[in-house]
């Protein structure tokens, strides 16, 4: 049992916070600026599009009635409150920059918690003039710091559009992710295991997220009960440029405040590395006689709930497509930003064709958080006992690869038959252009391999080149920027399925390059000390 050099009950319980945080924030150096850089562009990016789109009354107010009759684009967008610029760029990105600062929250917090405790650093830390809730402290308000500067970007960014609805949707997308911030307090008290407390705060997330689109496909006004179950249905129903509904905030605070008081009483009644609800202990059951079954026991989890994801999101796309035509109708603008994503074979195989690759920008996600529980096992030191056993380097790595590149491959199959399912026909070319983002999927995850291997300090940067990819795919084409800037993503040099026709030259290509990356990587693995 750890001795703490401050006890329980005294009023020193919080020190040593200010230095832990400093060490959280250089820590986070490189990962919070790309989830904030990214979040922030993502928003900021939309009046100038919007207005591209819409830039007339008439335009704005046939937006609106489109909203009001397509349950499908409400529930993937929300409703729209009002036409001004401000008010729509609340509402096409308002939920999503919400659910990416929950995104960067959760990972923060859990990272400067339970990860510490389960890599054993926590205690050395706690054997010092170390306060028992300083840890949780620190990491709550490391994820503070990284949601302020994100409210003080959007706000002073969109000021131009209305002082009052900027600081309104700053602060509510903030909130949103203090609140998953603090849920993950919660869940890195209540389990034993990192990867199963960002598991299962990111699956409340997920719902939180269903349940608000379930509500809004029921009615055009954010009413829905199901809607105000979720925080994410709060920060739309803050209304930011539209009549903004302050006391909602109070509904955010509320949620901060409770759920954090019950993470510090939950860290003040249990040692460090244990948990309130602990791992069965073994024996396993199943087989794990080999390092590719070890891989799978340890990322079964992960992969099921990224696969029913992928289908759900195949299902929604899919029955969204005729109802988004008719939204674009004789939008040029809209047309124009549907065919730079997915090419020029009409309407709405160029809206399948963007869905897909959206599906794919995300599955880099994946691969690479996959790919990263290689660097993850080995600096926690549970690479080490198995390989001291009869398992080499490359047999161990090739059970997680296997795992990360045939997952993806699974993701993008299930969520083409969700799509083809959810639109009613054309199976075999919605999958044909769910399969062909695989190879620059895999270039993504060969350049994780790549860092992991070679670099394995600087593993984390797969996130940013992830961030970046996402970026570009996601914003560029809207903001127009430079074809020169598109193809600096490996998703820029895919045929545009479907609906286009297949090139075969860029596909060799790219998974060439990452053959060379994962097998550039793997040498480096092989050759390298192993760190701790």
């Amino acid at each position: 049992m750890t001795t703490f050099a401050v006890r329980p009950g005294s009023s020193r319980q919080l020190a040593g916070t200010g230095t832990l945080l400093r060490f959280a924030l250089r820590r986070d150096r490189l990962m919070i600026p790309v989830w904030i850089g990214v979040n922030a562009l993502m928003v900021l990016s939309m009046p100038n599009t919007l207005e591209g789109l819409y830039g007339t009354p008439a335009e704005r107010a046939d937006l609106i009635r489109q909203m009001a009759t397509n349950s499908s684009l409400r529930a993937m967008i929300g409703p729209v409150f009002d036409d001004s610029l401000g008010a729509l760029t609340a509402w096409r990105v308002g939920v999503y920059a919400g659910a990416l600062a929950a995104v960067m929250s959760l990972l923060v917090v859990v990272r400067h918690t339970r990860d510490e405790e389960e890599s054993g650093r926590q205690e050395l830390v706690a054997s010092g003039m170390v306060g028992r809730r300083a840890s949780l402290t620190s990491a709550l308000l490391a994820a503070t710091v990284a949601n302020a500067v994100l409210a003080l970007l959007v706000t002073a960014g969109l000021a131009g559009q209305g002082a009052v609805g900027a600081l309104a949707l700053g602060l509510g997308i903030a909130g949103a992710g203090m609140v998953f911030a603090t849920m993950a307090a919660i869940v890195a008290q209540l389990t034993e295991s990192a990867r199963l407390a960002r598991g299962l705060t990111a699956a409340v997330l997920g719902t939180a997220f269903v349940l608000r689109a379930a509500g809004d496909s029921a009615t055009d006004d954010g009413s829905s009960p199901l809607t105000w179950v979720s925080p994410l249905g709060w920060l739309e129903n803050l209304r930011p440029y539209a009549d903004e509904r302050w006391w909602v905030l109070a509904l955010l605070a509320g949620a901060i405040l409770l759920q954090g008081a019950v993470a510090y009483g939950l860290a003040g009644r249990r040692d460090i590395g244990m948990s309130f609800l602990p791992t069965r202990p073994g024996p396993a059951v199943g087989r794990l006689g080999s390092a590719g079954a070890l891989a799978w026991r340890l990322q079964r989890g992960g992969v099921l709930g990224w696969s029913i994801g992928f289908l759900l999101a195949g299902v929604v796309y899919g029955g969204m497509t005729e109802g988004a035509a008719d939204l674009v109708g004789d939008n040029a603008g809209a047309r124009r930003i549907f065919e730079r994503m997915g090419g020029r074979s009409g309407l709405t195989d160029a809206f399948l064709a963007s869905m897909v690759g959206m599906l794919g920008l995300v599955a880099a996600l994946y691969i690479v958080a996959s790919v990263l529980r290689l660097h993850g096992e080995e600096t926690s030191g549970r690479a080490e006992p198995v390989l001291a056993n009869a398992v080499g380097r490359l047999r161990w790595a090739a059970g997680h690869l296997a795992i990360a590149f045939g997952g993806s491959a699974l993701l993008m199959l299930l969520a083409g038959l969700g799509c083809a399912l959810g639109y009613g026909k054309d199976i075999g070319p919605i999958l044909g252009a769910c399969l062909v983002q695989l190879p620059a999927i895999w270039v993504i995850g060969g350049l994780a391999v790549l860092l992991t291997g070679v670099l394995p300090r600087a593993a984390a940067a797969a996130w940013g080149v992830a961030g970046a990819v996402l970026l570009i795919g996601w914003v560029g084409p809207a903001l127009d920027v430079p074809q020169v800037v598109l193809d600096l993503s490996p998703f820029g040099h895919l045929p545009k399925l479907p609906g286009g026709e297949m090139e075969w030259g860029p596909v060799l290509v790219l998974l060439g390059l990452a053959v060379v990356l994962v097998t550039a990587g793997l040498a480096g693995l092989r050759r390298r000390d192993m760190t701790t």
